[in-house]
This record gives structure tokens, sequence and C-alpha cells, in this order.
């Protein structure tokens, strides 16, 4: 690995991704990558839910994600570490953020957490599973 990592989280998760974000870490510091942790909050927007927002709605749940996961990667890293972490917060679909961020970051790795899983979805959640399928280079999947 050379070029970056790509760990995704879910904030609204608490303290869940703390070890998939370690993960991903120590992964990228195996051969000196880039870590770039994102999380992605949804996209109310365009639908029919979106009229019951006000319109500066979005900027502050987009705040209040940089906050949170800041507090999530601080908690999971040492300052030094969390230091040379790109934090990224993105608006629309979990696993179509990724993609897309994968795309064009093109990561040597995706790090990703299994959440917890009810039975329709029993081996991995529905982003995951997602990202797994589709993503052009490894991913690995933190239970």
């Amino acid at each position: 690995m050379t070029k970056s990592v790509l760990c995704a989280v879910d904030i609204s998760n608490g303290q869940d991704d703390v070890k998939t974000i370690q993960t991903a870490a120590r992964m990228a510091a195996l051969d000196g990558a880039q870590l770039d942790v994102i999380a992605v909050v949804p996209d109310y927007g365009m639908s029919s839910v979106g009229s019951f927002f006000s319109k500066d709605h979005h900027d502050k749940m987009v705040e209040e994600a940089k906050k949170q996961l800041n507090e999530l990667v601080t908690g999971a890293l040492d300052d030094t570490q969390n230091a040379k972490v790109r934090h990224i917060v993105s608006t629309g679909r979990a696993y179509e953020q990724v993609l897309k961020l994968a795309k064009k970051s093109d990561p040597e790795l995706i790090v990703v957490g299994a959440s917890k899983a009810d039975f329709a979805d029993y081996l991995l959640g529905p982003n995951a599973a997602r990202i797994v399928r589709h993503a052009t280079c490894s991913v690995y999947v933190v239970r």
C-alpha cells in the first residue's frame, strides 16, 4: 500500500466504530499510507421528508457530523495519529458516497465495520455489503 486507506464509519453508532478506525489506522501505518475517515449524513432535501426541516437544517447536520466524527477519531487514535487523518463528511446514501470517494481518491483499501445485522442482512449490513460488492479495490470488514 502506498496510496491511502479509506475508513467508512457510522457516527450514529456511538463508539461502535472505534475498533474499525483503529484497524484502519494500523493498516495505513503498515505502509505509510494516508488514512481518510468518512462519515455520511442522509440527504433529506430531495424527498418529501425534507419539507419538514428548516432550510439550514442540512448545514447544521453536517457541522454536527464533523464534530462527532472528530470526537470519534480523537477517541480512537492518539493526537499525533489524528492530526494526520483526513476527516470527511459527505451527504447522501452511505454506500454511494463511500464508493464515489473511493473512485475519486483511488485508495488501496477500504475498511468498513460490520453492522449489527438483522435477519435480512445476516452476514453484513446493507451498506458494507454494497461496498464489498462494488468497490474496485480490496475491502476489509471489521467485525
